[in-house]
């Protein structure tokens, strides 16, 4: 990874456009053959639907999202295929070389984030992408995807987070995530924005900004959630698709898969009026049905029966609880619990812990919270749960499989994505020790 801190000091628009001049990006170009994805929860699996639709259709597609799940090429991908180690180091070097150029001219610092933007863009641009998702950090308004300028963005939902950085009401959130999109562009928001579009609209209104929004324009219907497919129906505008199908389960996906299109229809309607609809229609079914995107209600083991979710919002977790019970049934479940320590646990845990009898509480080796402590807030927000505590990762599969191995039960790995894929590492007979997260 870039030898930089998570975050660069202050505002990074002006160092960053500075860093696409410097590598030569060429940036109507990119502005032309892109979308943008932000939003609370949810931006992952929305670009994942995005990026497959496009491949779909016939496109050089380039995805750029974060986080990775088990390795850090996965936040660059050109054909659902991860960067290789050698190209990722030769433009690991070059982006290295121009940070250093204009941090010294410019005497500010950049971060991280900035320069795995700058890198996806020069990757995509290097191999001739004809289209694009790139991903949102955080916001949308400082994040460096406003850089792209996009026509067409979508805000997948909103929640709150990093409040601290977006604002403490989810108006300000939802406005900062907006600001991602270009002057006379739209924005797709999803099914929870609805609340706040009289706000938005009124947000959007002098920058010309059209909003759009599922279960109002863009219509979701006959929604039918399984373990092994969902199904559902979809209408906006002049398209009428019926029966598409997506092996990403969990009712929040029905929201994800249509805002993702919505995204490339919107898109390819600027680039290419004249596309077929049989041509469109094709490539829609396609993407959705071949889309896959770990870690979120994963099914990673048969026996016992093993989900992990990486949702770490509120929000986001009750929705994925919701649809857990929906696909597989609400008995018989154990917890696997865990918070980092960078994040609010109380709520975290309040959100989870009454859900379930039987509770073990532990810690991922990156940034996991103490245990003990979650215990403690297990057991205030579930008083009659069995709680246990792992100190480990390693030590929760053990204590978890025996557990319900012993009693017929399954297990759900939810709190945080490092536990979550912490857990899906150590199952599949890894260690977490070989993971390297960002």
């Amino acid at each position: 990874m870039f030898d930089l801190p998570k975050y660069g000091e202050g505002p990074c628009l002006a160092r960053l456009a500075d860093l696409l001049h410097v590598l030569g990006i060429d940036r109507a170009r990119l502005q032309r053959g892109s979308v943008v994805v932000t939003g609370s929860n949810g931006k992952g699996s929305t670009a994942a639907f995005c990026a497959a639709i496009g491949r779909a259709y016939g496109l050089k597609t380039g995805l750029f999202s974060s986080p990775h799940l088990y390795r850090f090429n996965e936040r660059f991908q050109i054909g659902a295929t991860p960067i290789d180690d050698a190209t990722l180091t030769r433009l690991m070097a070059t982006v290295s070389g121009a940070i250093a150029q204009v941090a010294q001219r410019r005497g500010e610092r950049f971060g991280a984030f900035e320069a795995q933007f700058a890198l996806a863009c020069l990757w995509f641009q290097e191999a001739a992408c004809d289209f694009a998702v790139l991903e949102a950090g955080i916001g949308g308004r400082y994040d460096p995807v406003r850089l792209v300028g996009a026509g067409v963005s979508c805000v997948a939902s909103v929640d709150y987070e990093h409040v601290q950085l977006l604002g403490d009401s989810l108006q300000m959130i939802a406005s900062d995530k907006t600001d991602a999109c270009a002057a006379g562009g739209r924005v797709i928001y999803g099914e929870n924005c609805r609340a706040l579009r009289d706000h938005l609209a009124e947000y959007n209104r002098n920058r010309g900004v059209d909003g759009v929004y599922v279960r109002d324009e863009i219509v979701i219907g006959n929604e039918r959630v399984a373990a092994a497919a969902q199904r559902f129906d979809l209408a906006f505008d002049e398209h009428r698709f019926q029966e598409l199908e997506t092996q990403l389960v969990g009712s929040f996906q029905f929201n994800n898969a249509a805002i993702a299109v919505a995204l490339f229809v919107g898109w390819l309607r600027q680039r290419r009026p004249d596309a077929a609809p049989a041509s469109i229609e094709a490539a829609v079914r396609a993407g959705l049905r071949d889309t896959r995107w770990g870690g979120r209600l994963e099914l990673i083991r048969q026996q016992p029966l093993t989900v992990v979710d990486v949702g770490h919002t509120p929000d986001g977790i009750r929705q994925a609880l919701t649809s857990l019970a929906a696909i597989h049934g609400a008995r018989d479940w154990i917890l696997v619990l865990g918070v980092s320590r960078d994040k609010k646990s109380d709520e975290i845990v309040q959100a989870l812990a009454p859900a379930f009898d039987r509770i073990v509480c532990s810690s991922a080796q990156h940034k996991g919270g103490d245990p003990a402590a979650i215990a403690q807030a297990a057991h205030a927000a579930n008083p009659r749960a069995d709680i246990r505590i792992a100190a480990t990762v390693a030590e929760a599969v053990r204590e978890s499989t025996a557990w319900a191995d012993a009693t017929g039960g399954r297990i759900y790995v939810a709190g945080g994505l490092f536990l979550a894929i912490e857990y899906a590492q150590i199952t599949r007979g890894g260690r977490a020790e070989e993971l390297d997260f960002f």
